[in-house]
């Protein structure tokens, strides 16, 4: 069973940065991708940002440019760095991997809330 667990959320003032973090219980090689995506109230989860074993990434549209999604191999984390955030940012942040055998994990959530 793989654990994901997420911390760094929190509250901020548009324009500000957070640096959200995903610690797994498995080595980073073992799958395939890893990734943030994000539910806010009322909508579907999304796919903010992924990254592969092969150290490719993928971005939303609404993120790229704020948004960068980096890996400490030796660590087995991964991490989002936000910056220029927006109030439609605000929601909770889910860290996903997905296993060679194409098994998705998902981690408990935390919560970005962008607001004055």
């Amino acid at each position: 069973q793989v654990q994901l667990v997420e911390s760094g959320g929190g509250l901020v003032q548009p324009g500000g940065s957070l640096r959200l973090s995903c610690a797994a219980s498995r080595m980073f090689f073992s799958f395939n991708t890893m990734g943030w995506y994000r539910q806010a109230p009322g909508k579907q989860r999304e796919l903010v940002a992924g990254i592969t074993r092969g150290d490719s990434t993928i971005y939303a549209d609404s993120v790229k440019g704020r948004f960068t999604i980096s890996r400490d191999i030796a660590k087995n984390r991964v991490y989002l760095q936000m910056n220029s955030l927006r109030s439609e940012d605000t929601a909770v942040y889910y860290c996903n991997a997905e296993s060679q055998d194409y098994e998705n994990y998902w981690g408990q959530g935390t919560q970005v809330t962008v607001s004055s």
